[in-house]
């Protein structure tokens, strides 16, 4: 867990801010669970490797998706809310939809192999990015909450991959889109004046 002196005033609350980074590590996870079981036995060495792999683009990708939203902020920042909603629900439901899939992760952990893979599942990080930029949120420390819960969650994956196998792939992946999902109608409904 992140201190919470990382988070000022200004920014979205702590518990916002945890919720959204275990929804974005969850595919992360899912991939670090497939590894693990491809593994067999995972070694320290490369549990730290996934988690840094996938810790730091999840870091990453949220802060150059902030900056380039940032850019075009003045643009559409009357219709933020609409924007931060559609963005947690397609992130969401394609979580979701990804969980389904069968895909059999070999358990190469060469700079290539992870470096795509890293990439690959932190595009939703770089969206989420652009949603942080509308709404005000210090990103320095929200993309380090980020990177730092993912680097714990895929740490934690390859080493529970060969016990767990890939039925708790699919189950963390939903798990991850339901709460991006419940997130970005919360947003919405806030803005709106329900609650």
């Amino acid at each position: 867990m992140v201190p919470c002196f990382l988070f000022t005033e200004d920014s979205m609350e702590f518990w916002e801010i945890l919720v959204i980074a275990v929804g974005l590590s969850m595919d992360a996870f899912a991939v670090s669970i497939c590894k693990g079981l491809a593994a067999g036995r995972a070694t320290n060495r490369q549990a730290l490797s996934a988690g840094l792999w996938f810790g730091g683009f999840q870091a990453l990708m949220p802060t150059l998706g902030y900056f380039l939203g940032y850019r075009f902020r003045d643009i559409i920042e009357s219709v933020d809310h609409w924007i931060a909603f559609f963005l947690l629900c397609y992130i969401g439901l394609d979580m979701i939809r990804g969980a389904r899939k069968k895909e059999n992760e070999d358990a190469d952990f060469g700079w290539k192999k992870m470096f795509t893979m890293a990439v690959a599942t932190s595009i939703d990080a770089l969206a989420t990015g652009v949603m942080f930029s509308f709404m005000e949120v210090d990103i320095v420390p929200t993309a380090l909450s980020i990177g730092l819960i993912t680097f714990g969650f895929s740490y934690c994956g390859i080493r529970l991959g060969a016990r767990l196998g890939y039925s708790f792939k699919e189950k963390a992946q939903i798990a991850g889109g339901i709460v991006l999902i419940a997130m970005g109608f919360k947003i919405l409904l806030e803005h709106l004046g329900v609650f």
